[in-house]
């Protein structure tokens, strides 16, 4: 049996794994040891586990990721979320739908501390739903719009997905970041703009609150500052170039510390809380890297993605054809399963043929990463979607589906987007050459 049609069988075993709900990294994981075991020799499997592994997770620059998991607890439990929430109802509010748009506005201010869509999702709905409840607004748009601006935790920097792919693909984390920035700014500015027609609309979905004064307005931005402060130092200084990205984080980690200290906003029981979060988060991550590494090993070794991206170069059908068929992959496994899961299975292969296309690497995964971010709130997976139910199990879970689904046109919008103007994505980290 030649070495393409074992990876392939690898492949689909390791597929059906998941289909068995054997969690994504152990799949990933077992498949690889397996298949190298095969293509090589089970010592060979062995010495991989036990010293390539141990290598890749023994270097510096992986603490990046616990780092950052731990800045965005401490900032939680400090009372930042509440005060970007207030701050964020002072410049909606009165709009159409203000506690909808005042959900996404805050959503974006804390992905930007927090790097997560699903933590994103549990931390706003917490606040949100119970005031959206108060003034009546309309279920599926409440749980909806909570539920979208969940997945912007994933978009805006720093974003556990973004770091785990530039160290996938030996790719610079800071123009990953760079990159999302004004792609995230789009897609929030859509989100809003789809809360406002919907409510002008129908005003019944949510009532316009009250416009609150300049003064109000310019104090409320006090609420702001923890996050912008943590922001700037992260993006601040790696641009700078004052940290590399592991300083940045453990910067950033110690600067949420101070700010809840100095305010006196976290007990020890919140920091206790916030440290058992970050190893569990941090545990699961790292799993996955683990499978994949050891699965990048097996793919590698069979010479799988070299073998695609030369025949696919070949194909007689314009490239735009074979990257539509790459992104409809994406958005089909993105609804099938965790974003930060599918993408972490399928950059090793599908990467080398974007690159064998002429594709840039940052334009690249910043489209990879909107696609297969719409997974989280797509049946039937729509991880978001189930974390909101949990919040609101008052409303039915087709609702929140069907809410979430009103703001997938800004999705849809802000790819067409990034396709037609790269640049929207590739200005930023081009300042970096």
């Amino acid at each position: 049996m030649d070495e393409i049609t074992i990876s392939l069988l690898g492949l689909a075993f390791m597929f059906a794994l998941m289909l068995l709900r054997v969690p994504v990294g152990f799949a990933m994981l077992i498949t690889g040891f397996v298949g190298l075991s095969v293509v090589l020799s089970p010592g060979a499997a062995f010495n991989l586990l036990t010293g390539n592994v141990w290598g890749q997770f023994s270097s510096y620059s992986f603490s990046v990721i616990p780092l950052f998991i731990f800045m965005g607890q401490l900032a939680y439990r400090a009372g930042v979320t509440e005060k970007l929430y207030r701050a964020a109802y002072k410049w909606v509010g009165h709009l159409p739908g203000g506690l909808a748009g005042t959900t996404i506005l805050a959503s974006m201010g804390f992905s930007a501390i927090c790097g997560s869509n699903s933590a994103t999702a549990a931390t706003m709905g917490t606040i949100a739903l119970p005031e959206m409840k108060k003034y009546s607004y309309d279920g599926t748009l409440s749980t909806g719009s909570v539920a979208i601006g969940g997945t912007l935790g994933v978009i805006c920097p720093p974003s556990v997905v973004l770091i785990i792919i530039a160290l996938q693909t030996e790719q610079s984390i800071l123009s990953l970041f760079l990159s999302m920035i004004v792609p995230g700014v789009l897609l929030t500015v859509l989100f809003l703009l789809t809360v406002i027609f919907l409510c002008m609309r129908n005003p019944a979905l949510g009532p316009a609150g009250p416009r609150a004064g300049l003064k109000e307005k310019l104090r409320s931005l006090s609420g702001v500052i923890e996050a912008l402060i943590l922001f700037s130092l992260v993006i601040g200084g790696l641009y700078a170039g004052w940290f590399t990205p592991s300083e940045a984080a453990a910067a950033g980690a110690f600067g949420a510390l101070v700010l809840a200290l100095v305010q006196r906003n976290l007990s020890f029981e919140n920091f206790k809380g916030a440290a058992m979060e970050t190893v569990r988060v941090s545990s699961m991550v790292i799993l996955l890297i683990t499978g994949a590494v050891v699965l990048t090993r097996f793919l590698t070794a069979t010479r799988l993605p070299f073998f695609l991206a030369e025949w696919v170069v070949e194909l007689p059908v314009p490239s735009l054809v074979i990257m539509a068929v790459v992104f409809a992959i994406y958005l089909v496994g993105g609804c099938l399963m965790d974003a930060l899961g599918f993408l972490v299975v399928t950059v090793p292969i599908f990467f080398p043929v974007a690159l064998a296309l002429g594709y840039d690497p940052v334009h690249y995964t910043v489209l990879i990463t909107f696609i297969t971010t719409m997974g989280a709130v797509t049946p039937p997976v729509g991880v978001n979607v189930y974390i909101v139910s949990g919040l609101a199990p008052e409303i039915p879970i087709n609702n929140i589906f069907k809410g979430a689904s009103l703001f997938l046109a800004g999705y849809a919008l802000c790819i067409i987007f990034l396709m037609i103007f790269p640049q929207l994505a590739l200005y930023l980290p081009s300042l970096l050459r």
